[in-house]
């Protein structure tokens, strides 16, 4: 991600964009991400979220300044977490809706790529009936591909099933408790591994391999109705 800021292939516009996008996205997309975590732990009948205010958008509530700084730095980030007491669930399905709660979040970010994704066709669609559009429209184009791209990152990225990402609660769902338990008393060490793996590149060229697939797939998607219209 930092690349983009260093690297000749991209304008300046297109820096400036990127760092909007990034900004935009830390302070508007992730909270909604950890919205959808304590919107569903609610539903599902645990207020631990809602009673500590995290059932909110306010970004002041989620963000993390090093998660927001790996995003810029690498594409791939996290807010703080959202608590969530297990017990407070029905106890015959509570592995179920431990699952369900921690898949939230990636598929808020994978509406809202879709989402922004589409607005992206669209000003494809308005430029390519005005003669190629001006650069106005080139640079809002760019945003919201920017911003979808984002968010499927975060959607692959959160999805890894290793602690304390939402991948991991749905590993619980899977794996024998005792080893799922033991997992989570290394979360820690586990995370600053994870940190590093990203922060090396070692982690960089899998996730965005799933993150293009993703991508791809989204484009094909959201280019689809003006395909047929065209």
């Amino acid at each position: 991600m930092l690349l983009r800021f260093f690297s000749s292939n991209y304008t300046m516009l297109e820096k400036v964009i990127t760092l909007c996008s990034v900004v935009f996205v830390v302070f508007c997309c992730l909270p909604i991400h950890e919205y959808a975590h304590a919107w569903m732990a609610t539903r599902l009948g645990d207020d631990t979220a809602r009673l500590k205010g995290r059932l909110t958008i306010n970004p002041m509530k989620h963000i993390s300044l090093l998660g927001a700084l790996m995003i810029l730095l690498v594409g791939f980030g996290y807010a703080k977490p959202v608590p969530v007491n297990i017990n407070n669930f029905n106890y015959k399905t509570r592995k179920r809706d431990f699952a369900l709660v921690a898949l939230a979040g990636p598929v808020s970010n994978l509406i809202m790529a879709l989402f922004y994704l589409f607005l992206y066709q669209f000003v494809l669609f308005l430029m390519n009936r005005t003669a190629g559009g001006s650069s106005v429209m080139n640079a809002i184009a760019y945003f919201f591909y920017f911003a979808g791209e984002i968010n499927i990152s975060l959607a692959v990225f959160n999805l890894i099933p290793i602690p304390p990402l939402d991948g991991s609660r749905l590993l619980g769902v899977i794996v024998p408790d005792r080893f799922y338990y033991l997992l989570l008393q290394y979360e820690r060490y586990i995370m600053i591994g994870l940190l590093l793996l990203l922060w090396f590149g070692v982690l960089t060229v899998p996730l965005n391999f799933l993150s293009g697939l993703v991508e791809k797939l989204f484009l094909w998607l959201t280019g689809l109705p003006f395909r047929i219209f065209s």
